[in-house]
């Protein structure tokens, strides 16, 4: 995925242009301090409104950095306490919680991620058997619908791998509603091209947009609200008036279930340390201090990519805090042998949320169990308070944020 870097201003000389949404951890940080003054009341106020490809100033541009855990939720909240207090701020902690709340809600139903990858496939199986449903998939995806503001926001999407918030939300109910495609196509998209593509918010955001998250609550793009919203930039035509909710293809339990219980990692056991995308700052982590950690490595991934740049630079500051050998970017059977080659009795990963990278671990444990090795999981202490407040609605999470920030000794 390529970034549009055109339309950001000039580095000063000799420094290269900002990374627009970046993904290394010196980057990020960078970006949270330049966006603090703006955390509390502007973003409240102008947190909606969209300007354009390299004009969402009003929004921290921190997505793609949280989705990988460059940073954390927790490091983020709490600079923002710091800065503002929680009643000031209340708007943009409420987004970071969202994050967490569509995790929590699909890991506690991850049969919702095999019925969507189900669906998906019988989804492209009737675009390859009817060529004028293709066609029309065809100009939505390379925004050539006739539909303005759609139609950018297409290219927009291609070119820079980024939606403001509020676009998404209006790129997705004219997809479903207007253009008659299906949700799962257009969640596909989305996850392929979004610099700060998560599995689960990509995948609920859209049963959500399409009414099948909460039952019967479609969410219908509305014309005169995009032209204000846009500055005016875009008159949309043509657009759906009435939302008809798709039929769900999907089984969604009625009640949630216990998130999966990790096996814990074992300080007292010679360590090899595994990146993923899911979490690349587990440096920051106390708890993991104590590890005997003999080597770092990477499960393989594209190193130019958004994922291997982070994962490059996860990789540099693991090796660097534990002293250690970096192994570098490996498919699943060289991770094992690696391991073994270093002495290692366990293999410590972040936990992997309901997704590809869990999928790929899970095809990883049966391996390393078979050489010897624990496959462990840390999970970080904000999902495992904030999870067990995400079975139903978001406003459930939301009434406990002041106590899951108050556990983790932020000021409110």
């Amino acid at each position: 995925m390529q970034h549009d870097l055109s339309t950001v201003s000039d580095a000063p000389a000799g420094q290269p242009p900002e990374d627009p949404f970046p993904v290394t951890r010196a980057a990020a940080l960078a970006r949270l301090g330049a966006f603090l003054p703006h955390a509390g009341a502007d973003y409240a106020r102008l947190r909606n409104f969209d300007r354009g490809a390299g004009q969402h100033q009003h929004v921290s541009r921190l997505s793609a950095a949280l989705r990988r855990r460059v940073l954390s939720e927790a490091e983020v909240a709490r600079a923002v306490l710091d800065r503002h207090g929680l009643r000031a701020a209340e708007k943009f902690i409420s987004e970071v919680f969202w994050r967490s709340y569509w995790k929590g809600w699909l890991e506690q139903r991850p049969a919702v991620w095999q019925g969507y990858l189900s669906a998906l496939k019988q989804a492209r199986r009737e675009l390859a058997a009817s060529p004028d449903l293709a066609r029309r998939y065809d100009a939505a995806c390379a925004g050539r619908t006739g539909i303005d503001c759609f139609d950018h926001w297409a290219r927009e999407l291609r070119e820079t791998g980024y939606l403001h918030n509020w676009t998404r939300m209006q790129f997705a109910s004219i997809w479903v509603f207007t253009l008659g495609l299906r949700w799962e196509l257009g969640a596909d998209l989305t996850l392929r091209q979004f610099i700060d593509a998560d599995p689960a918010s990509n995948t609920l955001s859209w049963r959500w947009v399409a009414g099948l998250h909460t039952a019967g609550k479609a969410y219908l793009a509305d014309p005169e609200r995009i032209h204000v919203m846009t500055g005016g930039r875009f008159s949309p035509k043509g657009l759906a008036r009435v939302a008809t909710i798709p039929a769900d293809s999907i089984a969604v339990p009625q009640a949630a279930g216990a998130p999966r219980a990790p096996i814990a990692p074992d300080p007292a056991q010679p360590t090899l340390l595994l990146l993923t995308a899911e979490d690349l700052s587990l440096e920051t982590e106390p708890a993991l201090a104590g590890l005997d950690i003999r080597a770092v490595a990477a499960l393989g991934t594209d190193a130019d990519g958004p994922d291997g740049r982070a994962i490059a630079d996860g990789l540099a500051r693991a090796g660097a805090h534990w002293r250690c050998p970096v192994l570098g970017g490996l498919a699943a059977p060289a991770v094992i042998a690696q391991a073994r080659a270093a002495g290692c009795r366990q293999i410590v990963t972040a936990y992997a949320p309901v997704g590809p990278v869990a999928d790929r671990i899970a095809t990883l444990r049966p391996l390393a169990e078979a050489q010897g090795l624990r496959l462990a999981e840390h999970l970080r202490d904000w999902d495992r308070r904030a999870w067990p407040h995400c079975r139903k609605g978001f406003f459930a999470l939301k009434e406990k944020i002041p106590a899951l920030l108050g556990a983790m000794g932020a000021r409110e």
